[in-house]
């Protein structure tokens, strides 16, 4: 069996193609960071209606200005600890586009926004090579930002694991 790509792989002559501004956020008491340029819109909790037959980490669909948008709990997709709603909580609606198919807008439940951050190259390295049982695929790289460090994710690698697309398509 292939090993899935190392994040060095996806991280071009040392984070040259990843330079930019990020929104960052906590999820789990940890920081990530998302390219802003996928970044739509940032909105407070709403009603989520469920959509049966989803994975665990398909909230369900909100009604944004007339549009259905699917919600995901990233804390539960990406394997965190679950933990309840608060006043903190927002959604980050973010626009993918999966290898294919056309561009979407999917809603991120995370704990709270942190600031949209300027990246130098100096500032992004490749994530760490965990071995071949783990896939960082959906990670572009790691920040280090005011002492701290933050992956950044690769959003659409994110949502397109597990088929993601696909179901939400027959069903949203």
């Amino acid at each position: 069996m292939a090993s899935a790509p190392t994040s060095a792989e996806n991280l071009p002559q040392h984070g040259t193609a990843l330079t930019g501004k990020y929104l960052t956020f906590s999820l789990a008491g940890e920081s990530y960071g998302v390219p802003v340029l996928k970044v739509r819109e940032i909105i407070t909790m709403l009603h989520i209606t469920t959509v049966p037959q989803m994975p665990p980490y398909v909230k369900g669909v909100i009604n944004l200005r007339g549009k259905v948008i699917p919600v995901i709990d990233l804390r539960t997709k990406l394997g965190l600890p679950a933990a309840s709603l608060t006043v903190s909580n927002c959604i980050v609606v973010v626009q993918i586009t999966p290898t294919g198919m056309e561009t979407k807008n999917i809603g991120l439940i995370v704990d709270a926004v942190e600031e949209v951050a300027n990246l130098a190259q100096d500032d992004i390295e490749p994530a760490p090579d965990f071995g071949g049982t783990i896939n960082v695929e959906y990670l572009l790289g790691m920040a280090t930002l005011k002492g701290h460090v933050k992956s950044l994710l690769d959003i659409d690698r994110v949502i397109a694991i597990d088929g993601l697309i696909p179901s939400l398509e027959n069903n949203a």
